[in-house]
């Protein structure tokens, strides 16, 4: 009995210095263990596509009938885009896009800018997404960048936006800047995620040497559908043959919650159906400019 009794001491410290040594790992003191980020709040915006042939007239703008069943004005605002990369493609190699786009309407001297980093959805899995953005930095504290979940006819994708407005002096109307001028543009207002995405300044000197990518011209119509905003647009692409153009047609909306996005793209989907106006297609316009100009 007096020998188990000796023996007690012994072990306590011997169980007490393990359990410093785990502490120890751990900063100040705080769990082993290390929790992982807070994933983002996305919002949800559905684009789905319309046939070309079935809904523009001989001006490539939106017939009567499609405006009038989505309570839209003949008026629309007209937008030209371009994209800067490398000849190579290596910002959108690693999910990232640098837009400039001009709006009919805005200031001479104004452009809008973005930068943007898309995750790909597998299999329905936003949660996924959303978990490997947060751990890139991307996550419930990032308030520079907006998340959004792009869901079209069969794909899905996480896009996180960091949007500005610039002004360069020399433009007048529609018209974007040049090569030289978005180099300096992208270089002088990119953010510290994309400027430092894998190593110091690996954004920026891509952009040193990036070319640009459009100008492409697009058109808005704007309407109403369910109570909800609706949008039109009808781009103007280059044909992989470098001759003539494609037009692509896309219908959109935004909310808030994928409850509300999942019922409503049904019931869009629905109705551009029973109308015959459907595309069952993912028209993927950034990858088409990336790729054809």
């Amino acid at each position: 009995m007096n020998q188990v009794v000796r023996k007690r001491p012994a072990l306590l410290m011997l169980a007490l210095a393990v359990s410093l040594f785990v502490l120890s790992l751990s900063p100040m003191g705080t769990s082993a263990t290390t929790a992982s980020p807070l994933p983002a709040t996305p919002n949800y915006e559905v684009k789905l596509f319309l046939d070309p042939s079935l809904v523009l007239n001989a001006d490539y703008n939106l017939n009567s009938t499609v405006l009038n069943k989505f309570a839209m004005p003949s008026s629309k605002t007209k937008m030209s885009v371009q994209y800067m990369d490398t000849d190579q493609l290596q910002l959108d190699e690693q999910g990232w896009n640098v837009r400039l786009r001009k709006k009919e309407g805005s200031k001479d001297k104004e452009f809008e800018l973005t930068y943007k980093k898309r995750y790909p959805i597998t299999n329905g899995n936003i949660q996924g997404a959303l978990a490997q953005a947060a751990l890139d930095g991307f996550d419930a504290n990032e308030d520079s960048y907006e998340a959004q979940v792009d869901w079209g006819y069969s794909k899905q994708t996480l896009s996180f936006s960091n949007d500005k407005k610039v002004s360069k002096s020399g433009y007048n109307g529609m018209e974007l800047p040049s090569k030289a001028d978005s180099r300096t543009l992208t270089i002088s207002n990119a953010p510290g995620k994309f400027k430092n995405w894998t190593s110091s300044n690996w954004g920026t000197n891509h952009l040193a040497a990036a070319d640009k990518f459009g100008p492409v011209d697009a058109k808005r119509w704007t309407g109403k559908w369910n109570g909800i905003k609706l949008y039109i647009e009808v781009w103007k692409i280059i044909k992989e043959s470098g001759v003539g153009y494609d037009y692509v047609v896309e219908a959109s909306f935004k909310t808030d919650t994928h409850a509300e996005a999942s019922t409503l793209r049904s019931q869009l989907q629905q109705e551009l159906i029973q109308q015959g106006w459907f595309l069952p297609i993912d028209e993927l316009k950034t990858q088409m400019i990336l790729h054809r100009y």
